[in-house]
């Protein structure tokens, strides 16, 4: 049977309750031996009843107007001594990780209770500590990774064999596949650490992404074409990973999407971005299915890892957001609305 936790401010008001409680009937016991009085010396009802007033006139009603007081002003210093605990409470509760440095005012919690906030306090440390050395080091894989990779590419477009084509392709999606396995550890160390992020343009965002997919999409035989609607509207994020996600949604927007076909990157005025594409649509089971990590839709790229829209969803929970679709109209979308 697991144990209740148990209430300090319920054991001290119970505590408190049990000493007012023997202390009263102590005084009266005290009271009893003072006068001598014994239950067998009142022969009369007459003279228990003098007794019983008696009692209950020196000492009862004294004690009652004494212990009511006592205990309103018990309750009073007690909630009052909570008090900053109840603040720290609201101070960890608001932080939505996006803060950097999180750690436990104590400047204003009793002296009992500041060894457990150090405790506390230097154990966040080593957790951010331990993100930051395992962003650290995912971009240090990165980029070991990616030199040997930029020499095979440039040694592959020196050679002429039908075999060095297909050669290319190999490692340009080793290094697609590398930069997605880069990205997630990133956004896991982003999220573990509360790294610091910024004021990200939307509007600016998708102009950039767009103008940068454009060249690979014309070259598939399709068109790309922003429209933006309405005003611009910024949201706190990582440029770099917010651009990823864009990305992702673009590529795969234009894997289902027919030749001829455009791909329609939308701003509407609100804290989202939404790809249009010409295929059926994703309905809200096949999105939950697909951003499970391996899993690969139909029209899935054969040289990529089944990461794409895992991707997408772990950036958008880090951002406090979400990737929706709206299946009647072909479209994912980005919401960063909370």
């Amino acid at each position: 049977m697991a144990h209740q936790p148990t209430s300090i401010f319920n054991s001290l008001a119970r505590g408190l309750a049990v000493v007012g409680l023997g202390g009263t009937v102590f005084l009266l016991v005290a009271v009893l031996i003072e006068y001598r009085i014994s239950f067998a010396e009142m022969a009369t009802a007459d003279a228990l009843k003098a007794a019983l007033h008696e009692m209950v006139e020196h000492v009862l009603l004294p004690v009652v107007a004494l212990v009511v007081p006592m205990t309103v002003a018990v309750v009073f210093v007690m909630r009052r001594a909570f008090k900053p605990l109840t603040n720290a409470t609201d101070q960890l509760n608001a932080i939505t990780g996006r803060d950097r440095n999180i750690r436990i005012d104590d400047g204003e919690l009793p002296t009992e209770i500041r060894p457990f906030t150090v405790a506390v306090n230097t154990l966040l440390g080593r957790l951010e500590q331990s993100a930051m050395h395992q962003e650290a080091f995912a971009a240090d894989v990165a980029h070991e990774l990616r030199t040997p990779l930029a020499a095979m590419m440039l040694e592959l477009d020196g050679m002429t064999d039908p075999t060095a084509a297909r050669l290319k392709g190999d490692v340009a999606a080793m290094r697609r596949l590398i930069d997605q396995l880069m990205l997630l550890a990133q956004m896991d160390a982003q999220e573990a650490a509360a790294t610091a992020t910024d004021d990200i343009d939307l509007s600016d965002i998708a102009r950039d992404v767009v103008a940068r997919c454009a060249p690979a999409v014309i070259a598939q035989g399709r068109s790309i074409e922003l429209v933006s609607e309405g005003q611009t509207v910024s949201v706190l994020g990582r440029r770099e990973a917010i651009a990823a996600a864009l990305r992702n949604l673009i590529d795969n927007a234009v894997r289902v999407t027919p030749d001829g076909g455009t791909v329609h990157v939308v701003l509407d005025g609100t804290p989202a971005i939404r790809v249009t594409d010409g295929g059926p649509g994703l309905s809200q089971e096949q999105l939950a299915q697909l951003i499970q990590r391996n899993r690969r839709a139909d029209h899935a790229s054969p040289d990529g890892a089944g990461l794409g829209l895992a991707i997408v969803d772990r950036i958008m929970q880090v951002h406090g957001g979400a990737i929706r679709t709206d299946p009647q109209n072909s479209v994912l979308i980005l919401d960063f609305s909370r």
